[in-house]
């Protein structure tokens, strides 16, 4: 964990910007609200919508996170209105935000604006639960959610904008699927279902900070799509809460709402946050556990009991994630990793047969989309195959399987963008030696994406040209891909 942290790669400083440009949004909407004479309470709600706004708005086009982040208010003020003036019910409340988990998770099946909305409707109904809102403050409330939206965009499109000189990202669409064969449409029900089990046991705990433990059930469930994913953020974010409070106690608890540095931890929590959310959820977990104690501590109930039912909230969220993904539609880790694997190799055989066209003199050819494309699936693999390389799987096979797996997936991602290096050079020529390589390989991927049982062809020695040295890096990391794709999980030989 320590050295995904200090060591990963940080190409372009992409998180550094990132996480720098989230310190500045959220400063400049906290400094909003307060020269607009709003209370601490809406000097927090309007910290936190920025963060949001800055967090979890991904649209591909910086014009896209424009509209989502105009979108973020219409969403997110009728919820505050709601879970305000259903404080004094709770019968009503409760069943109000359960509706609201569901249709959060529902949302994602509208792609990144979805998932952005989503998460923001239901982190409003949470920030109202964590401030007790009642329903004269909705004024004020309103006016710091606009207007720290308002300063969260305007450093991240005018005065900060650096997606505008990077290429539009690619975004991979979400497995198909209509009605519960929707994975999207399960994860709703599983999240609703395990939110129940989490809201009334996690008030059994506690009548007053309850809303912990569906906090943690409903941010165990974004951005994952498998039981074994759910299982295992499930698993980080419970450590990153424990790493939390053993800093919060060296920390957060001495300082205990002073404000300058008060100011200043929430500023460092706050890049912890953006920094290392790419890297490791359970840093994320860590960073976000640190500002949760020093927002507690500007409201003057920061403890130890505190630190300890935070605790054990964050594992009953967890408890309630992990009883939904084992016993309601579970959706298996296989059947979502073979998915997006299938996905990432249709992307390499899409890459292959542009970067021939473009060899061959097209001039319309062009790989450099369907590359990002491939780095998109990727991580998408990596993410599906996380739980099958976890230090805690208890079947070895399966996890040297996976990791030879995602060792020649890299391998072909390498050769992709070599051949398309290649063939962005204006020099570069194109024979009936490349197109018989580009053949293969592109016969080889529908071999393995149709389950073909034909032996895969095996390269002989690699040839001196740049090219089609790639393409026979192609092949053999392909063929080496037939094995372990086509074992079953049990590690039996094919057709045993």
């Amino acid at each position: 964990m320590l050295k995904r942290m200090f060591v990963a790669p940080d190409p372009g400083r992409a998180r550094l910007r990132f996480a720098a440009r989230a310190v500045l949004g959220i400063g400049l909407a906290v400094v909003v609200c307060a020269l607009a004479g709003h209370s601490l309470a809406g000097a927090v709600t309007g910290g936190l919508a920025a963060l949001l706004a800055l967090f979890t708005v991904s649209d591909p086009t910086v014009r896209g996170q424009a509209v989502t982040t105009a979108l973020l208010p219409v969403v997110g003020v009728p919820v505050l209105a709601v879970a305000a003036g259903l404080h004094a019910h709770p019968v009503a409340r409760d069943l109000t935000f359960l509706a609201v988990v569901g249709a959060g998770v529902h949302a994602r099946r509208w792609g990144p604006r979805g998932h952005s909305l989503g998460v923001f409707a239901f982190m409003t109904f949470f920030v109202a639960q964590f401030l007790h809102a009642a329903p004269g403050q909705l004024p004020e409330l309103y006016a710091a959610v606009l207007l720290s939206v308002l300063s969260a965009a305007v450093v991240r499109f005018g005065v900060w904008c650096y997606e505008r000189r990077l290429p539009p990202a690619a975004v991979p669409a979400p497995p198909a699927g209509t009605g519960l064969a929707r994975v999207t449409t399960r994860q709703a029900v599983q999240a609703t279902a395990g939110a129940g089990f989490a809201l009334v046991v996690g008030q059994l705990v506690s009548g007053q900070r309850w809303y912990w433990a569906v906090g943690a059930t409903w941010w165990i469930f974004v951005n994952t799509t498998s039981r074994g994913e759910t299982l295992v953020r499930g698993f980080r974010r419970v450590l990153g809460t424990l790493l939390g409070i053993c800093l919060g106690f060296l920390i957060a608890v001495p300082v205990h709402g002073a404000p300058l540095p008060t100011a200043v931890l929430v500023a460092v929590a706050v890049f912890g946050i953006f920094y290392t959310a790419a890297v490791s959820y359970t840093w994320m977990m860590l960073w976000v556990t640190l500002l949760a104690e020093s927002l507690y501590g500007l409201l003057g109930v920061l403890g130890p009991g505190l630190l300890a039912l935070r605790l054990v909230e964050t594992g009953v969220g967890a408890l309630g994630a992990a009883l939904a993904v084992l016993f309601v539609l579970p959706v298996t880790t296989h059947a979502t990793t073979d998915a997006w694997i299938q996905r990432a190799l249709r992307c390499v055989h899409a890459c292959t047969a542009e970067a021939a066209a473009r060899l061959a003199g097209s001039a319309t050819a062009d790989p450099a989309p369907r590359v990002a494309e491939l780095e998109q699936s990727l991580g998408r693999v990596r993410l599906s195959v996380a739980p099958l390389v976890h230090p805690l799987n208890p079947m070895p096979a399966r996890k040297a399987r996976a990791r030879r797996v995602l060792a020649l997936l890299d391998d072909c991602a390498r050769e992709v963008r070599g051949l398309v290096a290649v063939a962005a050079d204006p020099v570069a020529s194109h024979d009936a030696r490349l197109a018989a390589a580009c053949w293969r390989v592109e016969a080889a991927v529908e071999a393995l994406t149709e389950g073909r049982a034909e032996p895969p062809h095996r390269p002989a020695e690699p040839p001196a040209e740049p090219a089609l040295a790639h393409l026979h890096g192609l092949e053999r990391a392909l063929a080496e891909l037939a094995e372990p794709l086509r074992t079953p999980s049990g590690s039996r030989p094919a057709g045993a």
